[in-house]
């Protein structure tokens, strides 16, 4: 039975996941030191096997974002993507405070664009919006 669990910040199953989809490895400190300063973690099941996670990160209020939308290969196209995401845009949702908006933003692999326009997330840029930017910084 598939089932999404709350808060399990547990490292080994989140680099599997990563290491699952083919994502960059990480150092466990720094996996842990991600899932521990996340504002909330959820993880898929199947039965007891983890299959996915996604995390939510931001400062509660104004911004979130979703982190680390992983499905694994053999789970994908069943759409336990969509349920995960669902979830994790209706936790958003509840911690929005009441007369207020919250911007959720994500990441999106390429590819993946229709995935999340099927969930209400739009493309930058736009008219108003300019594009979504990154760097990244090495040590």
């Amino acid at each position: 039975m598939i089932r999404i669990v709350e808060d399990v910040r547990d490292v080994d199953i989140y680099l599997s996941l990563r290491k699952q989809v083919g994502w960059i490895e990480l150092e466990r400190q720094q996996a842990g030191k991600a899932l521990g300063n996340s504002v909330k973690v959820f993880t898929v099941y199947d039965d007891e096997k983890p299959i996915g996670m996604g995390r939510i990160v931001g400062d509660e209020s104004v911004i979130s974002y979703i982190q680390d939308l992983i499905i694994i290969p053999e789970y994908q196209g069943k759409h336990i993507g969509s349920m995960l995401i669902e979830h994790l845009i209706e936790y958003v949702k509840s911690i929005t405070m009441p007369g207020t908006r919250m911007m959720l933003c994500l990441m999106c692999a390429k590819g993946r664009e229709e995935f999340y326009e099927k969930h209400g997330f739009i493309a930058r840029p736009t008219p108003d919006l300019g594009p979504g930017m990154i760097q990244y910084i090495l040590q």
